[in-house]
């Protein structure tokens, strides 16, 4: 690979990360292409495994109200009808086991994103340095969403099978969303937590990622320290 000079520094400005010339920068240090690839690789893989660990424990979900997944829409304010039934027992428990499951699942995770990372191109590499907020979370969505949602539905599955309501919430929300009062992805529990536990953990890769660009001396990284701290002095 040519190791063309990286002219360009990144600096975080509204929060998103965008180009400034290092030429009007004495102090910042010159970067190559690879440096610049292989700076943004290692911040991913170490924003996805914090994020995965983050997540993947007891409580990781149901205890983060970032993402805590709730019953949806319909049912979520139809829930409230029937805890005045004396249903609130049985709804938490539900709410409980979605959440549960959406953990147990997390560790299916690790891999898939370790090596989307290590395959990830300088092209990828910098698409996502010039993209905005959402750039990571977007990379990480297109390159593994499809192969993590069939890794985590049988988990979740499994684990949303051992509360009796489960069954329940299907029926009814299939008639639910029959009716419009709901999204017909949402109808069915399974595949309703497993696209929330992959939303909750694209979220914390971007969270992870944020405080890497914000203080990337405090990660301990050699590489982190010379293409972050170089690109945020010339920002």
């Amino acid at each position: 690979m040519q190791r063309r000079k990286f002219t360009a520094a990144v600096g975080v400005v509204g929060g998103a990360w965008s180009f400034v010339g290092l030429a009007s920068h004495a102090h910042a240090a010159s970067l190559t292409e690879f440096d610049a690839a292989t700076g943004v690789r290692a911040a991913l893989e170490r924003g996805a495994l914090a994020a995965v660990g983050l997540l993947g424990k007891t409580d990781g979900f149901l205890g983060n109200p970032m993402v805590r997944i709730p019953l949806p829409g319909f049912l979520n304010d139809a829930a409230k009808i029937l805890k005045a039934t004396g249903q609130q027992k049985r709804l938490d428990q539900l709410v409980t086991a979605m959440n549960r499951a959406a953990e147990a699942a997390m560790p299916e995770a690790k891999a898939l994103l370790v090596s989307t990372v290590k395959a990830m191109s300088v092209e990828d590499a910098l698409k996502v340095v010039k993209g905005g907020d959402n750039s990571v979370t977007q990379f990480f969505a297109e390159k593994t969403r499809e192969p993590l949602g069939v890794k985590f539905l049988p988990i979740v599955t499994q684990a949303t099978e051992k509360v009796s309501l489960a069954a329940k919430y299907n029926s009814v929300a299939s008639k639910a969303a029959g009716l419009g009062l709901m999204k017909k992805e949402d109808a069915n529990i399974e595949q309703y937590v497993s696209t929330r536990a992959l939303d909750g953990l694209f979220l914390m890769i971007g969270e992870e990622e944020r405080k890497i660009r914000k203080d990337p001396v405090g990660t301990g990284s050699a590489i982190l320290k010379k293409v972050f701290g170089a690109l945020k002095q010339g920002g």
